[in-house]
């Protein structure tokens, strides 16, 4: 009752209150493991059923087996955003679906996932459909977990991360949600599922969850449960034992999330960078700047991740802990490389002489990203677009003129290639030739 009249009395904003609600709730006892259910009936919803998944759900139902929608892709019809994945969990265990696919003639495909409860199944060799046995996990040890199957939904949603996660979805339209998912939805927050310890320490990559789920999610930048925050910090060092290619998977999807230099100070804060690779202190000053310059551009993760790296030493320590690409490494290092430079006269023109410089056909990409990186909307477009025009001498002509080989043929090239430049790329091939007589005599002397 109480609650009820307290939400009333600030109806008046529904951005303070929601703000101040989610706040207030975070200090009350969760009422965990009581099954609340509500229909789904949006165009979302009903855009999934595809001509392959009626004949899915068909199968399950004439062989008793229970089947719904599972994890993520209800989180994102209850948003009103079409799922681009959608998981199945199933009451069959991976034998049962086994003996079900084959009566019917159906493939399936990638077994490697059998012995977590997974099988896919490929429809008329149009559509994969990836269907787990409902599990419990029996043993985990911040990395992995040996999992037990059960036809119980309730023990299977209790073993997922966040409440915003642990809800299903059946075929009739029937939501069904043990830990208040929904509403820290609806309310815009981003809770763990019971203990936020216990949920951490079964697998701690959890943390970088809760923290990229938080950037999808919430409204507010630094409104998090205080009880999450506390067991994140307690709990962080166990990040040290999870595998570098898991982290970057999950570091590049929170850095190009809502609320990211706020997120990642808290992180600072709580010692989860310092457990991931990041070496020092970042400086959130410049990860802010950064970000409030190239959010609207759409930049790569590593061109964000560059703005929390202070020389290229710290690059290295981070590629060493979680195995980057060959790519994203040159792009960083290009990124710290140019950063502090500051074009004098014609910005567009440098970076186009930058691109021209070097036989390299990843340069402009990367030169793209610096630009976003720096802010320089007003020059990327044109950058974009610029196609840059061959070089008209060749090795080839300066050996028909005789020019000596050695360090006077190379330094005669780069000359030509220089006053090419300084021309807006206008010389032409005869124009250019003309020069190279002078050249070689002043590089003679």
């Amino acid at each position: 009752m109480q609650l009820y009249l307290f939400k009333n009395v600030l109806r008046t904003s529904v951005f303070v209150r929601k703000s101040f609600f989610n706040t207030f709730r975070s200090t009350i006892p969760r009422k965990m493991g009581k099954l609340a259910t509500s229909k789904v009936d949006t165009p979302e919803y009903h855009g999934l059923f595809t001509a392959d998944l009626k004949l899915l759900v068909d199968l399950f139902k004439s062989n008793n087996y229970e089947i719904r929608i599972a994890g993520g892709a209800v989180r994102d019809l209850l948003m009103g955003i079409a799922p681009q994945d959608i998981d199945f969990a199933t009451t069959a265990t991976p034998q049962e679906m086994k003996d079900m696919f084959t009566a019917a003639q159906i493939r399936m495909i990638n077994m490697k996932g059998e012995k977590h409860g997974t099988i896919t199944a490929r429809i008329n060799d149009s559509q994969n459909f990836e269907v787990t046995t409902l599990r419990i996990d029996t043993k985990t040890d911040g990395r992995h977990a040996e999992v037990e199957f059960t036809t119980d939904w309730q023990l299977d949603a209790n073993r997922r991360d966040l409440t915003i996660n642990a809800m299903f979805l059946d075929f009739d339209g029937n939501l069904y949600d043990y830990f208040e998912g929904k509403e820290d939805l609806m309310n815009r927050v981003v809770r763990f599922v019971g203990d936020p310890s216990q949920r951490i320490q079964e697998d701690y990559l959890r943390i970088l969850r809760y923290f990229r789920f938080w950037g999808r999610i919430a409204l507010e930048a630094c409104s998090h449960d205080e009880t999450a925050l506390d067991a994140i910090k307690e709990n962080a060092q166990g990040l040290s034992g999870i595998s570098g290619e898991r982290i970057w998977v999950e570091m590049k999807k929170i850095v190009v999330k809502n609320h990211m230099p706020a997120i990642l100070d808290q992180m600072q804060q709580l010692e989860v960078l310092a457990n991931i690779g990041f070496i020092g202190n970042v400086e959130m000053d410049r990860v802010q700047r950064v970000w409030k310059k190239c959010k609207d551009l759409s930049p790569q993760p590593m061109t964000v991740i560059s703005s929390l790296l202070e020389t290229e030493n710290d690059l290295v320590a981070l590629n060493n802990r979680v195995k980057m690409s060959n790519d994203e490494f040159k792009l960083s290092i290009f990124i710290l490389e140019h950063r502090d430079v500051v074009p004098s006269g014609d910005a567009l023109k440098y970076y186009q002489d930058l691109l021209i410089s070097q036989k390299d056909s990843k340069l402009k990409g990367r030169i793209l990203e610096l630009l976003k990186y720096l802010g320089r909307e007003d020059i990327y477009e044109s950058f974009d677009k610029w196609v840059p025009p061959r070089f008209p001498v060749t090795g080839y002509h300066l050996m028909e003129m005789e020019v000596p080989k050695g360090p006077i043929f190379n330094k005669t090239l780069n000359s030509l290639k220089e006053i090419w430049k300084e021309s807006n790329y206008t010389l032409n091939k005869e124009e250019l030739l003309e020069k190279v007589q002078e050249i070689v005599k002043m590089e003679s002397k």
